[in-house]
C-alpha cells in the first residue's frame, strides 16, 4: 500500500508549524518552563521581602542612640559592599527575630540612609 501524494507535504507542513509556534512562543510569547517560572517567582518574592522590612531597617537605626556617628560613618563608604557590611555590623539589618543579619535587607536600607546625600 502505497501513501498518498500528499500525506508528506502535510506531515512536513504541520511539523515545521509546530517547531515554529514553539520558538515564537518561548521567545516572544511570554511561554517558560516550570523551573524557570519557579525561579523568577523565587526571586520576585525574595524582593518583596526585602523590601517590606526595608522600614524595620531604617526605624532601627533611628532608634539606635549612636545613630548620627554611624550614619556619618556609612555616609563616608563608597563602595556598597562595604555600606552593606556597615549596616549588618549596625545590626539594622537583623531582624527581631531572627539571629543573623539579612545581607540583601542591610544593602536596601543603606541604599535608602545614604539617598539623602546623593540628591
Amino acid at each position: 500500500m502505497e501513501a498518498p501524494a500528499w500525506l508528506k507535504p502535510a506531515i512536513s507542513g504541520g511539523l515545521v508549524g509546530a517547531v515554529a509556534t514553539m520558538v515564537v512562543g518561548f521567545s516572544y510569547g511570554g511561554w517558560m518552563l516550570g523551573s524557570s517560572a519557579e525561579t523568577l517567582a523565587e526571586r520576585r518574592s525574595a524582593t518583596a521581602v526585602t523590601e517590606a522590612l526595608v522600614p524595620v531597617c531604617i526605624g532601627q537605626s533611628k532608634t539606635d542612640p549612636e545613630a548620627a556617628g554611624k550614619l556619618a560613618a556609612l555616609k563616608a563608604l563608597t563602595s556598597s559592599y562595604d555600606q552593606r557590611e556597615f549596616v549588618m555590623k549596625s545590626g539594622w539589618a537583623t531582624i527581631p527575630a531572627s539571629d543573623a543579619p539579612n545581607g540583601d535587607l542591610a544593602e536596601a536600607c543603606a541604599k535608602l540612609l545614604i539617598k539623602p546625600l546623593q540628591t
